[in-house]
C-alpha cells in the first residue's frame, strides 16, 4: 500500500542519513544488504543537509578490516561474538547517534570464528582485511566444495578468478557447519599460492633438482624394483588426502604385494578389527544439541574443530547441558567441570562415579573422545588408545540410553582419516602402522616409503629409505624426499571426503593445479604403468565406479550410514590394561596444522598474535 511504501522509504532514509556514499570503493559492493534494500525500497535523493557522523576506525586484528563510518548500529557482530563464538571482546559504547562498535582496548579478536562477522555485517563496516580491494563478486566463478582444514567437513564456496583462488565463503548446511566456518578455513587461501610444488624433482648428489615426469617415474621404478617390493614398500597418507587418492595408492600398493598402508596418527588405538562405530562421531554433529550430558576426553574442540565447538556452546546455552573435561584445562567458551588429565579419572567416570552419575542418568549421554586420547606416538604404546576407546564406550553406555542414540563420538583432526579407514588404508597382510613404518625405515627394514601429503612425521627418523613425496607444498616431507611428485590441492581436484561423523561429501574442482602438477590418483595410475602393473582405471569416473562397487556407502553423497551401538557395547566390555596415562589434545597452534596453513602469510600473522608475539596498533 502507499502507506507501507512511504514507511519503508522513511526507515531507509534514516538508515542512510549517516551512511557515506562509499559504494564505488567498498568491498561489500555488489553483495551489500543495505545496497539491495535501498534500491528496492529507498528514494533517489537525500534531504539531509547536515554533516554526517564520523567514527574512527577500530583495530580488530589481521582478519577483520573496519570502516566504522559505514556502521548502521545493527549489533549483529556483537551478538555473534557474544552468543555464538563465546567471547566478550566486541561490544558497543555510547548511546543513540554516538553508539560505536569497538573491541576491548582495541586488541585483536581471539575467536577462531571471528571472520564470520564479515558475512553478518549488512554493510561494509566490517570486511575481510586479506581480501580488501582484490576483486568484485561479479568477476568471480563460484564453486561448491568441502573444507579440509579439520574433520568437520564444513561446506564452503570457492570463489576464483582465472587460475587463482580469491576467497572462501561458507555454504549453509544445518547438519554440519550451519552457516559458520573457522578463520583457518576462510583465510588459508593465500597458502595455496605460496611454496607450491609445480614440477617433479629428483635428488641427485644430495640435492633436489628439477626433472621431467618420465625421469621422476624412472627413479621411483628403480628404487621399487630394487627393494623387491612386498612389505619392503610402505605408504603413509597425510591429513588432506581425498578418498580417491588413497584408493589409487592402496591399489598400487596391493599390486606391489604390500600391506604397509596407514592413514591413522602415530600409535593409534583405532584397530582395523574394531567396528566402524569405534572411529565415528556417532551422535552426529547436529546431535550435540540433543545431548543431556557431555564428557570431553583428551580433546580441545575449540582448536580441533572450532565450528563443532560452537555447537557444544549452543547446547549449553539452550539447555544448560552439564559438561565435563578430562584433558587440557583450556578456555572452551563455555563452563565445564574439570576432572583431571589422567586415564584413571576416565576409568572412575566409566565406573559410574562422579560425573559418571550424570552420564548414567542421561537419556542421551555424549562422550567426545579426541585423537590425542587414542593416539600416543610419544609413548610408543597403542594399548593406551585402545583402553581409552573401551572406557569411553563404557561411559557412553552407562545408563538406559534412548533408543537409536549412540553417544560415543570420536573427534578426528584430519579430513582424510575416516575415509581412509573406511576403504582399508590401514595395515593389512603383515603391514604395520605409520609410526612402525618410519621406525622400520630408520632400521633399514623398509626400503621405499610413499608419503601422500604426510608432513606431520619426524623425517629424520626415516634413515636411508628411498622417500617418494606426493604433495602440494615444500614442507617437511618434500625436504626429506628423494623424488617429489607435485600434486593438486583440494581446490584443484574433484574429491570425496568423509567427515568425522561418517558423512560422505564431494568437493568440486575450482581451479587447475599450478605448472606440471597433476591430480594424485592420476600420478599413481601413470606410475603403475611404468612399474608394469597398470591399475584398472583410466579416468576419475572409472576409479569411482570401482570404488563404489567395493565400498557402496561412498556413493551416498551427503548421507551418513549409521553405525549401531552394539559394537560400542562390545568395546565397553574389553579388559583395561592401562592404569595411568595423560590425555591431551595434539594441536598446539590452531593456525599451523598442515602444509597449506604453514605456507599462509595470513595464518602466520594469526599464529603470532595467538602466541602473544605481535599486537599491532593501527
Amino acid at each position: 500500500t502507499p502507506m507501507v511504501k512511504k514507511a519503508r522509504e522513511g526507515v531507509m532514509e534514516f538508515l542512510l542519513i549517516n551512511h557515506p556514499l562509499d559504494c564505488p570503493i567498498c568491498d561489500q559492493g555488489g553483495e551489500c544488504d543495505l545496497q539491495d534494500q535501498s534500491m528496492a525500497y529507498g528514494v533517489d535523493s537525500s534531504r539531509f543537509a547536515e554533516n554526517k557522523r564520523a567514527v574512527e576506525d577500530k583495530y580488530m586484528g589481521p582478519i577483520v578490516k573496519t570502516s566504522m563510518n559505514r556502521c548502521i548500529q545493527c549489533t549483529r557482530c556483537v551478538r555473534f561474538t557474544t552468543e555464538v563464538a563465546g567471547i566478550t571482546e566486541l561490544g558497543a559504547i555510547g548511546r543513540g547517534e554516538d553508539l560505536e562498535i569497538t573491541t576491548y582496548l582495541e586488541r585483536a579478536l581471539t575467536s577462531e570464528l571471528s571472520g564470520n562477522v564479515v558475512d553478518l555485517c549488512p554493510v561494509g563496516a566490517l570486511t575481510s582485511k586479506p581480501y580488501a580491494f582484490q576483486a568484485r563478486p561479479w568477476e568471480l566463478v563460484k564453486t561448491e566444495s568441502i573444507d579440509v582444514m579439520d574433520a568437520v567437513g564444513s561446506n564452503i564456496r570457492v570463489d576464483s578468478r582465472g587460475r587463482e583462488v580469491m576467497r572462501f565463503l561458507p555454504r549453509v548446511n544445518d547438519a554440519v557447519n550451519e552457516e559458520w566456518i573457522s578463520d583457518k578455513t576462510r583465510h588459508v587461501w593465500d597458502g595455496l599460492k605460496s611454496q607450491r610444488l609445480d614440477r617433479p624433482y629428483v635428488r641427485v648428489g644430495g640435492k633436489l633438482r628439477p626433472a621431467t615426469w618420465d625421469e621422476a617415474f624412472a627413479a621411483v621404478a628403480r628404487a621399487v624394483k630394487k627393494s623387491g617390493m612386498g612389505n619392503k614398500v610402505g605408504a603413509v597418507a597425510g591429513d588432506l588426502a581425498a578418498v580417491e587418492d588413497m584408493y589409487a595408492l592402496k591399489a598400487l600398493m596391493t599390486a606391489m604385494g604390500s600391506g604397509m598402508t596407514d592413514v591413522r596418527p602415530p600409535m593409534s588405538g583405532i584397530d582395523p578389527s574394531m567396528p566402524r562405530s569405534a572411529y565415528l562421531f556417532n551422535p552426529t554433529i547436529a546431535g550435540i544439541e540433543e545431548a543431556d550430558a557431555i564428557l570431553i576426553v583428551g580433546s580441545n574442540p575449540r582448536k580441533e574443530a572450532a565450528v563443532l565447538n560452537a555447537r557444544i556452546r549452543k547446547a549449553w546455552r539452550q539447555r544448560s547441558t552439564p559438561i565435563a573435561v578430562i584433558g587440557d584445562h583450556a578456555d572452551l567458551t563455555y563452563p565445564y567441570d574439570y576432572l583431571g588429565d589422567d586415564i584413571s579419572v576416565l576409568a572412575e567416570v566409566a565406573a559410574g562415579k562422579g560425573f559418571g552419575e550424570k552420564l548414567k542418568a542421561a537419556k542421551k549421554p555424549l562422550v567426545i573422545v579426541g585423537e590425542g586420547a587414542v593416539s600416543h606416538g610419544a609413548a610408543w604404546n597403542k594399548q593406551i588408545g585402545r583402553d581409552v576407546i573401551a572406557l569411553a564406550s563404557k561411559a557412553a553406555t552407562l545408563g538406559e540410553v534412548a533408543e537409536g542414540w549412540n553417544g560415543y563420538a570420536l573427534l578426528h583432526n584430519a579430513a582424510s582419516r575416516v575415509g581412509g579407514i573406511d576403504i582399508g588404508f590401514v595395515p593389512h597382510n603383515g603391514g604395520v602402522c605409520s609410526a612402525d613404518q618410519i621406525k622400520a625405515a630408520g632400521d633399514g627394514k623398509l626400503d621405499v616409503l610413499f608419503l601422500l601429503g604426510a608432513d606431520e612425521y619426524d623425517t629424520r627418523a626415516m634413515g636411508d629409505a628411498f622417500v617418494v613425496y606426493v604433495g602440494t607444498h615444500g614442507d617437511a616431507g618434500a625436504h626429506r624426499a628423494d623424488v617429489i611428485l607435485p600434486a593438486a590441492a583440494y581446490t584443484e581436484k574433484s574429491g570425496t571426503y568423509v567427515n568425522t561423523e561418517g558423512r560422505v561429501q564431494l568437493g568440486e574442482r575450482a581451479v587447475f593445479p599450478p605448472g606440471e602438477a597433476k591430480e594424485d590418483w592420476a600420478i599413481f595410475r601413470a606410475l603403475s604403468a611404468v612399474l608394469g602393473m597398470p591399475l584398472p582405471f583410466n579416468s576419475l569416473r572409472d576409479l569411482r565406479r570401482a570404488m563404489y562397487a567395493e565400498f557402496p556407502h561412498l556413493a551416498q553423497i551427503d548421507q551418513i550410514v549409521p553405525a549401531g551401538i552394539e559394537g560400542i557395547r562390545d568395546l565397553a566390555g574389553r579388559e583395561i590394561k592401562t592404569s595411568s596415562a595423560k590425555l591431551h589434545s595434539p594441536i598446539g597452534d590452531f593456525y599451523m596444522t598442515n602444509p597449506i596453513a604453514r605456507a599462509s602469510a595470513i595464518m602466520a600473522e594469526c599464529s603470532q598474535l595467538q602466541a602473544g608475539l605481535k599486537q599491532a596498533a593501527e
